[in-house]
């Protein structure tokens, strides 16, 4: 378990694990309401280079950010509002990975997860911290935990 002391402290964290991501990547943000996803997606995509807002894309439900604006492509995406599994194959995220990374709000949303995802979890604590778990799969090798 990572302690994040703070929404700052979160958004670094993700700007720290933006240095690591390469094409291909799945990176899985799970969590209640208010847990940080958003605010540890916003950290990946300044990490990238994004300089821009970034909202949550509750409603757009995929927003994405492409070069020169980041350093890679990168699709923010927000599954909250899916009900049926047959919406995701309209949201067409496997072309992201093509040369792209996925940043997943909601990933149990889906009815499976790529392998090579890195699952990570945000529980927000009553004082302001978050802790964060992870399930690292063998594709991310030495490139975890970000520094």
């Amino acid at each position: 378990m990572i302690e994040l002391a703070d929404a700052a402290a979160t958004e670094a964290f993700g700007e720290a694990l933006a240095a690591r991501l390469r094409p291909g990547d799945v990176v899985a943000l799970a969590g209640a309401l208010g847990a940080g996803k958003t605010t540890l997606a916003r950290g990946v995509l300044r990490g990238l280079g994004h300089r821009g807002d970034v909202a949550s894309p509750t409603f757009a439900l995929v927003v994405p950010y492409e070069p020169p604006d980041v350093r890679l492509p990168a699709w923010h995406v927000d599954l909250y509002r899916i009900e049926h599994p047959g919406e995701m194959e309209e949201l067409g995220l496997e072309e992201a990975l093509d040369d792209g990374v996925l940043l997943i709000e909601w990933p149990e949303r889906l009815t499976a997860l790529w392998p090579q995802a890195l699952r990570l979890r945000l529980e927000a604590r009553a004082d302001g911290a978050r802790a964060l778990t992870a399930d690292v799969p063998a594709a991310w090798g030495t490139r975890w935990p970000p520094r």
